[in-house]
Formats: structure tokens, sequence, C-alpha cells
């Protein structure tokens, strides 16, 4: 187990560029399940999370090729793939349950633990099964594993989803291409990384209408051919840098980066006294004064996305001003409050609002990430507040951003990983 130690006083200025989503390659990765063969796929970030989700792919029989330092990674798919995925991985990542969808498609059944993940509340898989259910298959809650089986094949079917859920949309798509006949999924989210994975199975073969929509319209195909496809930009790490700047009154260039996937997000900055402006290849965010506070509300896309909410949070806390933050869609997103107490925020919290009144200066102490966003909001308050700060558990960060010490060290930030004392060492 290891920390930050992150020393106070820094006005973050330079260059980042950022790789493929996290949000994307994860699903991407599971999509390489539905045609025999190797697909591979590039700008692939170097997180834990891709590792976990190779090792899993790898106990169901596939053989994973992952070559961080050139962010490309092959996974050769055999005839017919395991359809067990185990509760000691998928325990680690939520994002594993989308391999439930593909695995039912091209096997038939599919027994997948059911997941861990953030601590951010609830997201119950009640959509995932009815989907797969109105697709013809049978689900089961056994031992701990959600058990499908389709031993017939699966059937186009009209599915109409009671959120725009992100882990749904993906599941049922990727359930769908290969199903008998036509399936209308409604109200399907429309998250950039959805009509990335739709983009990929189109390039395998797959017959998709309304992407980008909120009706995805997908004509099942008997086959599926493997594909070489680009990880859409992440623009969860793109905004969290946009926010850095902001915060610590500095001047960021991101490269790599989708402003128009960002557009709430940096007129929220704009709004605050940020300067925003957008590039060929990224945009700029800089600040030369005290921000003003925000009000803040998440919303599924093209709403403020809930994982950019910390990081908002934190501005306001040493914002000019109070602003309101209401979270929409998890309800323990604001868990992480507390921590940020302990560096001095003022921060009220009652159920989905929190009220955030701005502080000149908030006070180094000691930390613990909770998620993976989380813990990247407690970074950029340490680097606003007096003092060193000492953030624990950052293997939360770890699955997410990808050289985010070794990132904002290039930018000027007094940052560096170490042991962590309280936990015990391996080995």
């Amino acid at each position: 187990m290891e920390r930050f130690r992150v020393v106070g006083g820094a006005r973050l200025d330079g260059e980042v560029r950022v790789t493929g989503a996290k949000n994307s390659v994860l699903k991407l990765m599971a999509a390489a399940l539905l045609a025999e063969g190797t697909t591979t796929l590039t700008e692939v970030p170097h997180i834990l999370d891709v590792e976990i989700m190779g090792e899993l792919l790898r106990r169901l029989g596939c053989t994973v090729d992952y070559r961080p330092e050139e962010r490309r990674l092959a996974i050769t798919v055999p005839e017919r793939p395991g359809h067990q995925a185990d509760y000691d991985l998928v325990r680690r990542m939520r994002a594993s349950i989308c391999v439930l969808g593909p695995l039912v498609a091209r096997c038939g059944e599919a027994d997948v633990a059911l997941p861990g993940g953030d601590n951010i509340g609830s997201r119950g898989l009640d959509m995932h099964v009815a989907g797969l259910e109105r697709l013809g298959a049978v689900v089961e809650n056994e031992h701990g594993y959600l058990v499908a089986r389709a031993p017939q094949g699966l059937r186009g079917a009209q599915i109409w989803l009671d959120f725009p859920s992100v882990g749904a949309t993906e599941n049922l798509l990727m359930a769908a291409v290969l199903a008998d006949g036509t399936t209308v999924i409604d109200n399907a989210a429309r998250e950039p990384e959805i009509v990335d994975i739709c983009r990929m199975l189109e390039g395998m073969g797959a017959k998709i209408g309304g992407i980008g929509s909120s009706t995805l319209e997908v004509v099942g195909v008997d086959r599926l051919e493997p594909v070489v496809h680009e990880t859409v930009p992440d623009r969860i790490v793109a905004g969290t840098w946009a926010a850095a700047a902001a915060i610590t009154r500095g001047d960021i260039t991101v490269r790599g980066a989708r402003p128009h996937d960002l557009d709430i997000v940096l007129d929220k900055l704009a709004t605050s006294g940020a300067h925003v402006e957008a590039l060929a290849d990224g945009f700029r965010v800089a600040m030369d004064r005290r921000p003003r506070a925000v009000d803040v509300v998440t919303l599924p896309y093209p709403g403020f996305p809930t994982d950019l909410q910390p990081q908002l949070i934190v501005l306001n806390a040493v914002a000019d001003g109070a602003a309101m933050v209401t979270e929409n869609l998890f309800e323990a997103r604001f868990r992480f409050v507390n921590e940020l107490t302990r560096l001095g925020a003022d921060v009220r919290t009652d159920g989905h609002h929190a009220l955030v009144r701005g502080k000149e200066h908030l006070s180094g102490a000691p930390v613990e990430a909770s998620d993976i966003r989380a813990g990247a909001g407690l970074v950029l308050a340490g680097l606003v507040a007096e003092g060193e700060t000492l953030v624990s558990q950052v293997h939360h960060i770890d699955r997410g951003y990808d050289g985010f010490v070794e990132s904002l060290v290039a930018l000027g930030a007094d940052v560096r990983r170490e042991p962590d004392p309280d936990y015990p060492q391996e080995g």
C-alpha cells in the first residue's frame, strides 16, 4: 500500500496529454469476446483496471498481450471462450459485469460474480437482468453469481431502460449484436464511451442505428470479426486537468482531448473566471485569480458528469462565494466530503445536496481516498492546502489515472509516491 505526499502551494503550468478513456477501454476489451481471433486496441491507458480486466479475459481462455509503453493491447479470443468470471477479480472492479452480455451472446451462458468497485453508492443490476430476459435469457442469482442462460440463442426485443444507465446500455448492446432479429433500446445512455463501443462494434460488422441518440436500433448478425480500434480520449481525466488549472490558478494545455465532450464542464470553469480556449487537438484552461463559486448539478450525458463532481467541490471549497452541488446519480459520492473537511473545507451535505462555502485557504492533513475521483479531488485539494497532505489508499487513483504523479510533477507540483506506514507492506 502506498500514499501520496502532496506539498501545498503549487501553481500548475504546462502541458499534459490524455490517453484512451478508462470508462471505454474496459468495455471495448469485453466486446472483443464477441469475435474469434485477435482484436487490437490502441491508445490504451496504463492503469490498474486494464490489468485486472486483462487477467479476467485470460481466465476466460483469451490470450492478452498488453504493451503499456506502446498503449496497445491485443486480445486473442478462442472459438469458444470460458463463461465464468470469478469473484476474486470481479470484486475489484465493477466494470467486470460488462462481460455478461458478450458471454451470453457468444456462448449462450455466463456465470459472472456480483461486482465490487468504488464505494459511491448502490448501482443495481436490475436493468441488466431485465433487458437480458427481454432478449430471451433466463437469469438467476446463485451463490453470489449472476447466472444467465440462453441455450437457444438470444432474440431481438424492444427494451426500455428506466434510467439511461451506461452499464446496462453497454451490456444489452453487446448482447443484441448477435441476437436473432432487431433490438431497440430506448432511453439508452448517450455518453461518448457508448458511441465509442458502437463504432468498434460497427467495425466488427454489427448493424447499429441511432448512434449518439437515446434510441439504439440493433439488427443482429450471425458473426462478428476482430478489428483494430482506437480508444476514445478520456474526458474525465481531461476534465480533471481542466479543474486542476482553475483550482491552482494555473495554466494547463490538455492535448489529445475533445473539448466538445466537456462542453458543460468547460462552461462551468469559464463561469468561475477561467480562460478556456479550444484547440485543434485539445484545450487550454488558465486562471489568474481566485475562482468564483459555481453551482453544479450532475446528470447523465450531456449533463455534468458525476465523475467530475469531487473536483468541482474542491474548486468551490477555495472559491469566492458559496455554491450548491447536487448529486443525482450516486448517493454515496459525497463520502469524500468528510475527508475534504479534514483539510478545512466548509461543506455541508443534506441528502443529495452539498452547500460549499469557499475559504481563502485549506490546511494539509492526512486523508483517505474512497474511490478514483475522490482520490484525485483530494490530491488537487492538497495542492492548494498549506503544508503537507498525505493521501492514502491511492490504489483507487491508479485504477483511473495513467501516470498521475508524473504528470503533476511535470506541471510543477511537489508530489511524491511513498510507502504508507499505516498499512503492512508486501514482502
